[in-house]
């Protein structure tokens, strides 16, 4: 029974994850600028977002699903400014490549960075707990055990994509010159600016 809960949290973390959005774009240029390491530290950030979410989902914390519900404008406008900071930023980095071996900076940026992104999405949770009732797991009925296997595996299917998607786009590294890097940089920036106009604008 225990392993049932932990393929549908599995399932439900790769759901999520999943769909391409400014998280994917961010870890797909991480991974062409800085390898890897820190494409797949990034994605963690997410997954740990999404385990977060996942336990507030599974354990039914109504006090604190009304409580980021209630300051859903306030918390999406920060998420949008930060979006649109990051695309920024992007947009006018410099085209380099940098070993991740030394970069521990870099992978704890990495890591909060898209963590405080991710959950400057209060829609998130939603959608966690529209899925738990649509398969029929968001009951009382479950045990402490059952709801953090769950938990679990939601973390496990968030990581499991971006295990995945940083080192898929790894394979590629090595064959993006200065040049090509500056247009994925110029395109990266421009694509999560967009996101971030698209989160403010829905805020009017």
């Amino acid at each position: 029974m225990l392993i049932e809960f932990y393929i549908k949290g599995l399932l439900i973390g790769l759901s999520i994850a999943a769909p391409v959005g400014p998280i994917g774009v961010l870890c797909i240029r991480r991974t062409l600028a800085h390898g890897r390491i820190v494409g797949l530290v990034s994605g963690l950030g997410a997954a740990a977002a999404d385990g977060i979410y996942g336990l507030i989902a599974g354990f039914g914390l109504t006090v604190i699903t009304n409580l980021l519900i209630g300051h859903q404008f306030w918390i999406q406008l920060i998420g949008g400014f930060f979006l649109c900071y990051l695309g920024i930023k992007t947009l006018t980095s410099k085209a380099s490549f940098t070993q991740t071996d030394t970069q521990k900076k870099n992978r704890i940026n990495a890591f909060v960075s898209v963590l405080f992104l991710t959950l400057t999405n209060p829609m998130t949770i939603l959608s966690f707990i529209a899925i738990f009732a649509g398969l029929g797991i968001s009951n009382s009925e479950n045990t402490i055990i059952s709801s953090v296997i769950l938990v679990m595996g939601v973390f496990c299917g968030s990581t499991l994509w971006w295990v995945i998607l940083s080192s898929s786009v790894g394979l590629f590294r090595n064959r993006i010159s200065g040049q090509s890097l500056t247009i994925i940089n110029r395109l990266s920036g421009l694509i999560i600016i967009i996101f971030g106009g698209i989160t403010l604008y829905g805020l009017m």
